[in-house]
């Protein structure tokens, strides 16, 4: 069973060990059926057994009403029950006796399996099973070997028979019990996935809204900011179309997210899923967004030119861009530098920008919301981002996003 499944003992411990120690109302039930029963045997004046030590036919109601109270308890006090309904039994023989005390004492043995302790329901089938045989050899001096025999299997009857019938159900119980146990558990761990399933895919979604739209609203922000802070009709009109530009492919990028949810974000959708060969647009873009903020950008791509799976092409897709999207809103002017490489198994991303105090309008500081996902991208795909200030070669302070990708082997597209 799973670690986490809760133990079945725990369970059934309920029942072993109750809260409450007033007797169960099945169980007051069956105590007054079986003191009725032998009531009416008495009155009809049937008797087991003749040539005892108390010959009183009312001497067997001194068993029967006691064993009644035991019966009560069979299933709150199983242990005290059978030991006290035993002495009843024994005390039975010594009166012409009752059937009804017998049939009794056979229930409460049952119970005291079914409902005792495990060391108890472990126990009673083998201590019975020796009394028997215990009790058949110490006649055999005594009785004829058939008569020994004979009150031997009576004794079996009353005591073993109870006994091992208890404990097949008791293994019953405990199978339905696992059972049901596993069942729930197995009903959590479905929940646990879905929950799980549907956070990843709310993450998802969340990476992919940021990543597409951050950009066009960055430049946005940036150059309406740059429209009010500076009283010019040319830049005014200059910031106003670049902002109508970036509104429009803005409400595209939303409206095929939208397209792509409602319909289940089929790949086989144009543009679903950008690819590495359209960097060269995307840088482009940037460079025109940049130009006002002295900003220049430049591809390096040092692949061998061979295509990537599209998990992997998306992730460095969008690695580069959200990149290029910080640097819009954060760098000094400077050339912000997109270098790609393919050593081995891994595809490297490197963006490198200049680190400092950019002067003129700057956008609102960000979320953080763009490092955690290009780290949960990295992630997803068993690689590395690494993003912070760093020393260029010529000691000037840069900003570093590195990213190492893994490329399993034979799963580039087109193999």
């Amino acid at each position: 069973m799973n670690s986490r499944t809760p133990p079945v003992r725990s369970v059934l411990d309920d029942e072993v060990e109750p809260v409450s120690r007033r007797p169960h109302r099945h169980d007051l039930l069956i105590a007054a059926v079986g003191l009725l029963g032998g009531l009416l045997l008495w009155l009809l004046g049937l008797r087991m057994q003749n040539g005892r030590l108390f010959e009183a036919s009312w001497t067997g109601l001194v068993p029967l009403v006691p064993m009644a109270v035991a019966e009560s308890m069979r299933r709150t006090r199983p242990g005290a029950a059978l030991a006290t309904a035993t002495v009843l039994l024994a005390a039975d023989q010594l009166t012409p006796g009752n059937i009804a005390t017998v049939l009794m004492y056979t229930d409460v043995v049952y119970a005291a399996v079914v409902y005792g302790s495990e060391a108890a329901a472990r126990r009673i089938p083998v201590i019975s099973l020796l009394g028997s045989v215990a009790l058949t050899l110490g006649l055999l001096p005594r009785l004829r070997p058939a008569d020994a025999v004979l009150v031997g299997v009576l004794a079996g009857l009353v005591t073993f028979v109870p006994a091992v019938t208890g404990a097949g159900a008791r293994g019953h119980r405990v199978a339905a019990e696992a059972a049901r146990l596993r069942a729930e558990q197995t009903a959590l761990l479905a929940e646990a996935d879905r929950s799980q399933a549907v956070a990843e895919e709310r993450s998802r979604m969340a990476r992919e809204l940021h990543d597409v739209v951050a950009g066009h609203l960055s430049a946005i922000a940036l150059h309406s900011t740059a429209a009010l802070s500076i009283d010019d009709p040319a830049t005014s009109r200059e910031a106003l179309a670049v902002i109508r530009e970036n509104s429009v492919a803005g409400l595209a990028e939303m409206r095929r997210l939208i397209g792509l949810l409602r319909r289940g974000g089929a790949p086989e959708l144009p543009g679903a899923a950008p690819r590495l060969s359209a960097l060269d647009a995307l840088i482009e873009q940037s460079r025109g967004h940049a130009a006002s903020s002295g900003l220049s950008c430049v591809l390096d791509d040092a692949r061998d030119g061979g295509a990537l799976p599209a998990p992997v092409e998306l992730a460095a897709y969008r690695i580069v861009q959200e990149s290029l999207t910080n640097a819009l809103k954060h760098a000094a002017p400077g050339t912000v530098r997109v270098r790609l490489a393919r050593p081995g198994a891994l595809l490297t991303v490197e963006v490198t920008s200049v680190f400092g105090v950019r002067p003129g309008p700057r956008t609102p500081p960000g979320s953080g919301a763009g490092l955690i996902g290009m780290r949960e991208r990295a992630e997803l795909l068993g690689g590395t981002i690494r993003a912070g200030e760093e020393r260029a070669a010529d000691g000037s302070a840069v900003w570093r996003v590195r990213a190492e990708l893994p490329v399993p082997e034979g799963t580039e597209r087109g193999r």
